[in-house]
Formats: structure tokens, C-alpha cells, sequence
């Protein structure tokens, strides 16, 4: 029996796993970073198996020219970040050891307790703050207005956990420039998307207009409202004045959720640690980590200070097997998930390998290096840098007639992107078609800044 014979042989596969890893890893720096998949011949499953070794064969062929280094230091599409060496150790371990995440009986509870301790720490946020691991920004992000949800009911008397949403008046959250995943997890909790109030932005930013929002709090006396700050927007890394929306919302009696995806991690800088003044007044805060902390997808952080209210939530009652939720702690009872991979080990390894100092560098490097790249776009006269470059996104656009600008921006994309040099993402910015680059990645380094801009100004079509 083939399975048998692996377990014989796992040694040998194992090996076979590393070497193919280690070629693969050595030539991120010639990959391309992406490449457009539009089909493959399907796979079909085989009635006796192939064994691992005959396995891995006919993945390499397969699917091997087709494989990318989004891994890699070029990759600058959306916000994604590489994995570090520690990292990889770790999640290789975490599939080997299987443990849930979730079991509060073994030791996979520890590891993530002593991981989201240093992350606390790193961030700078009070010890009433519960951690918890979670597959991504959009999940944190849906546990966090999960929990503002109930604490809106609880304003009005209304138990929505047990009771739900049909006793509950309208529920409306407040933000300028909110991530998708909030209207996202805004129509999976029933909120509704349409419950979303547009605050204005300040002229040529993305932060809120503190003026506008209080104005807006003023005109709904007595109701209770949830806050979406900015910490770090996807198009130009702008924040929100965490602090000012701190004091709005104690003195209007709001819940203040923070979305901290990627810009969270400016606490570990010491030149941009100013920008997230008040984010441990929040009541919840989403961080990733398969972003600037550098570990693989799927992980990310979600940070609340109101513990029973989170237990309330997401509890599993009249689950005998999973223990009284009341009586002992298991993060299954805080979280969406109740079974869960290790999310917390690769970010173990990676923060104890590297630690502040280590991290301090990833950021400040990303954004010197994003801030050169800036440099040169600002340059160029066939292209328009549309903000400034905050942190590490680089937002810009052709120098062309508005008519043109859009064909335009999806030619020079395509161009770059087909380069098999870098990737960016096609974005738009103030009414303008734009591409963004966004440098989170530790691989990254002024080598890879010259041979995109080389490449971006072949690419370039000038009048």
C-alpha cells in the first residue's frame, strides 16, 4: 500500500520536500512575481495513488512553470509580505506537530498566549488587551465589529448573540476611508453595507475630518455609534488621528475599532510609532501578520480590551467536549474558529529570531526604499506620484489627459507586469486610475528599487 510505504520511507520524502524548497527558494531573484493562470488541464484523482515521491514529480510538472515568487522581493502587489527563514522553520513545524490551535490542554494554548505577550508588548498596548490568532485582516476585522455589534445591542438592552439582530434599531458604522473587508464583514454580520456612513476625508488625505465626524455625532443625540479608524490605508498608508477619535468616542459613547492591517507595525519604528497615538484606547484592534511581520498566509492578529463581551459572543455553550466556557480559558470560545492550525508558532520563531531590532529594520528599510522609488516617479515627467509616500506604498499615476488616463495606466500595468521583473496592483485614487507598489517585504533592497525603475522606464511611452 502506497501510504504505507511513505510512512516507511518520510524520512526520504521529507528530504525530497526540503531540496525542492531550496531550489525554489534560490531563485526567487528569477522568478517572475506573478504570472497570469488563465487555465490548466484539470488533475483528476487517481484510483490507486501515486505515492509521495511520483506525487511531487507530477506536481513539478504540472504545475512547476506556472509556480511565481510572490514570496520574492519584487512582489509589491496589494500588501504581502515574504516569509522569513525563522518563519518558514516555524510553519514547517507547525505542520509537523498538527496541534489545534484552539486546545487549551496542550501546549499550542501557551505558545500563542506567550506570542501575542510580545506582540502586545511590541505594539505598545495596555494588558487589558486579549490577543487572539485569526486567519487574516478580514477575519479580525469581522471579529472586531462583531464584538462593537453586541455592545451596540447591549446600548439598547438587547442580547444580539442570543436574541439577534431583530430587536436591534439600525446599526451604523462611521469611517472615511474603511478597507473592503469592513463592508465585507459589515454584510456577514448582518450589519448591512448600506449601514455605512461616509464621513468626509480631510482635502488630499484619507484621514477622517475630525470636524465633519463630531458634527455628525452631534446631529444623532443619544445614539450609539461604531468607529473604523484608519491605520494605514491601502492606497497611501494614511491614518486616522487615533488619539482625537479617542476623545470622540468617550465623550459620545462609541465603540472604536482599529484596522491596523499592515500599519500596525509602524510601532516598531521609532520615526512613525507616532501615528498609532491612541490606538490603546480602542476598544478592538486588527493587525496581520502575513504582512510586515513576514510569516506565511494565513495569520493575523486581533486585539480587544472587553474580554466578556468577546466570550459572549463567540462562546460555545452546551459543548460538553469543549469545556465550560465560563470556567476555564480556551481561545475557540473568543475567536470565530473552533478548531485552528498553530498560526502563532511561525511568529514565534520569527519574532524571538529577529526581535524588535530586527523588525525596527524591516520597516524603516521598506519605506526608505519605498520612499526612493517615489523619489524617482516624482522625477519622471510622464508620471504624477498622486500623495505623498507616508510609509511603504508608492501611489502614481501617467501625466496624461483625463480621457487617456485610464487605457493609459492599464497599458503601462500590463507592460510591467508582463516584465516578469515586478508586480503592482491597479488602483484608483482621487476619481484617477493609478497603480500602487507596496514594500513590506524583507527581501527587498535598493538592488531591486534600480532594476524596476530601469525596467518601469523602458515601459514608458513619453510624448
Amino acid at each position: 500500500m502506497r501510504l504505507t510505504d511513505d510512512l516507511k520511507y518520510t524520512d526520504q520524502l521529507l528530504q525530497l520536500t526540503k531540496e525542492f524548497s531550496s531550489k525554489f527558494l534560490s531563485a526567487t531573484d528569477k522568478l517572475a512575481p506573478h504570472k497570469e493562470i488563465r487555465s490548466l488541464p484539470s488533475v483528476s484523482l487517481p484510483v490507486a495513488g501515486l505515492g509521495g515521491v511520483a506525487t511531487l514529480e507530477k506536481f513539478r510538472q504540472h504545475y512547476g512553470d506556472a509556480l511565481t515568487a510572490a514570496t520574492g522581493p519584487r512582489y509589491w502587489g496589494f500588501v504581502t509580505g515574504g516569509v522569513t527563514p525563522a518563519a518558514l522553520m516555524g510553519d514547517w513545524i507547525t505542520s509537523v506537530l498538527d496541534l489545534n490551535g484552539s486546545n487549551s490542554g496542550s501546549v499550542a494554548a501557551h505558545i500563542e498566549k506567550d506570542v501575542v505577550e510580545q506582540l502586545r508588548k511590541l505594539f505598545g498596548l495596555p494588558e487589558q488587551f486579549l490577543g487572539a490568532f485569526v486567519s487574516g485582516a478580514t477575519m479580525a476585522n469581522f471579529t472586531g465589529l462583531a464584538m462593537a455589534r453586541q455592545w451596540i445591542g447591549e446600548q439598547q438592552g438587547v442580547n444580539i448573540a442570543a436574541d439577534g439582530l431583530s430587536a436591534v434599531k439600525d446599526i451604523k458604522v462611521l469611517a472615511a476611508v474603511p478597507h473592503s473587508s469592513i463592508l465585507k464583514s459589515m454584510s456577514m454580520l448582518g450589519i448591512g453595507r448600506n449601514n455605512l456612513v461616509r464621513i468626509p476625508a480631510i482635502p488630499n488625505r484619507e484621514s477622517i475630518d475630525l470636524h465633519a465626524l463630531e458634527y455628525y455625532l452631534r446631529e444623532h443625540p443619544g445614539q450609539s455609534f461604531i468607529i473604523v479608524a484608519s491605520a494605514g490605508t491601502v492606497n497611501t498608508v494614511d491614518f486616522d488621528d487615533i488619539a482625537a477619535l479617542a476623545v470622540l468616542k468617550k465623550k459620545y459613547n462609541c465603540w472604536l475599532h482599529v484596522d491596523a492591517a499592515f500599519g500596525g507595525f509602524a510601532a516598531c519604528s521609532e520615526d512613525f510609532a507616532h501615528l498609532l497615538q491612541g490606538w490603546e484606547e480602542a476598544d478592538s484592534i486588527t493587525v496581520d501578520a502575513h504582512k510586515w511581520l513576514n510569516v506565511p498566509y494565513d495569520a493575523a492578529m486581533i486585539f480587544a480590551r472587553h474580554p466578556a463581551l468577546q466570550l459572549s459572543v463567540f462562546q460555545n455553550p452546551g459543548a460538553a467536549y469543549l469545556g465550560d466556557p465560563f470556567a476555564s480559558f480556551h481561545y475557540s470560545n473568543y475567536i470565530p474558529e473552533n478548531s485552528r492550525r498553530l498560526r502563532a508558532l511561525p511568529v514565534w520563531f520569527t519574532l524571538q529570531a529577529y526581535g524588535q531590532e530586527g523588525y525596527r529594520y524591516i520597516v524603516d528599510n521598506n519605506v526608505r526604499l519605498a520612499r526612493k522609488l517615489g523619489t524617482y516617479i516624482a522625477a519622471e515627467p510622464a508620471l504624477k506620484l498622486l500623495a505623498p509616500v507616508r510609509l511603504c506604498v508608492v501611489c502614481f499615476t501617467l501625466d496624461v489627459a483625463a480621457a487617456e488616463q485610464e487605457a493609459a495606466v492599464d497599458g503601462l500595468l500590463e507592460r510591467i507586469n508582463n516584465s516578469g521583473v515586478v508586480y503592482m496592483t491597479r488602483t484608483v485614487y482621487a476619481g484617477q486610475a493609478a497603480i500602487r507598489a507596496a514594500l513590506v517585504n524583507w527581501r527587498t533592497t535598493d538592488k531591486d528599487i534600480e532594476i524596476v525603475w530601469a525596467t518601469m522606464q523602458k515601459m514608458l511611452i513619453r510624448k
